[in-house]
């Protein structure tokens, strides 16, 4: 892998645990969130624009996965405001691929090569990990559970739908229905009172990331890029325990480090 491409794909998983984290640490976490879905949105009009192109294909496509989006921003929240970032972040981030690779096996009656297999293994091991005996963990386990399947559920719908429009363009018409939808749910004055510089941060902070990802794919394979970028789960869970300040001994850090491995490995099988 290229050392400019490997750069780039660092930045993004550091972004990506970033702006998790600063979501995290908010008070009115779902009007930070209205206010960070705006904002992606105004950030990649721009791209969007110059890069227009979106076949009548990929309609179906933007649509569900707009839908699942939204759902995705809920869950996230109400995750963060009950449970810790260093359960919620890895379990969510590290299950996601191995439902994809679960629900692609089931579709296609295809069997998982030995990596996969490792992989998963090592995603389940890693996440008895990072749930380790701590009160409320596995409330935290639930909640990532449910969100990694919401995250499965839009990925699966991007990968057919982003075939048919280019990926600027698809991230804005796809975050455009929460984008509106959210705000009004959260309400003109809790929206109001929460635009600040942190919770713009967060959603510049997420188009960052899903612009140097995109970057780093024109330098180096997919499965290569995917790999390094889910180092963001052992990012988010140290900047946890630094930030945070929440219980994250050597246990839960050693689940995250095998969970981003896990990921790594069903990325690159």
């Amino acid at each position: 892998m290229p050392l400019d491409a490997l750069a780039l794909a660092l930045a993004a998983a550091a972004l990506h645990a970033l702006w998790n984290l600063l979501l995290a640490r908010e008070q009115d976490k779902e009007a930070a969130a209205a206010v960070a879905v705006s904002v992606l949105v105004l950030s990649m009009v721009v791209p969007a624009a110059l890069t227009w192109r979106v076949e009548s294909a990929a309609v179906p496509f933007i649509v569900v996965s707009g839908a699942l989006e939204l759902v995705y921003v809920v869950l996230l929240v109400a995750a963060y405001r009950r449970f810790e970032l260093s359960v919620v972040y890895p379990v969510a981030r590290g299950l996601a691929p191995v439902l994809v690779l679960l629900l692609t096996v089931i579709v296609a009656v295809s069997r998982p090569s030995a990596g996969e297999v490792a992989g998963v293994l090592a995603v389940a091991a890693g996440v008895l990990l990072v749930r380790g005996r701590l009160r409320g963990s596995l409330g935290g386990l639930g909640a990532g559970a449910l969100i990694a399947g919401v995250i499965a559920g839009y990925t699966v719908a991007d990968r057919y739908g982003i075939h048919h429009a280019n990926a600027a363009p698809y991230l804005v018409l796809v975050m455009l229905g929460p984008a509106v939808a959210y705000p009004l749910v959260v309400g003109r004055r809790r929206y109001a009172d929460a635009l600040a510089p942190a919770t713009v941060a967060i959603g510049v902070a997420s188009a960052c990331a899903y612009l140097l990802v995109l970057l780093a794919l024109r330098l180096a394979s997919a499965p290569a890029v995917a790999a390094v970028r889910e180092t963001s789960v052992v990012i988010a869970t140290a900047l946890a325990a630094v930030v945070l300040k929440e219980r994250v001994g050597p246990l839960r850090l050693a689940g995250a480090v095998l969970v981003a491995a896990g990921v790594a490995l069903l990325a690159l099988s």
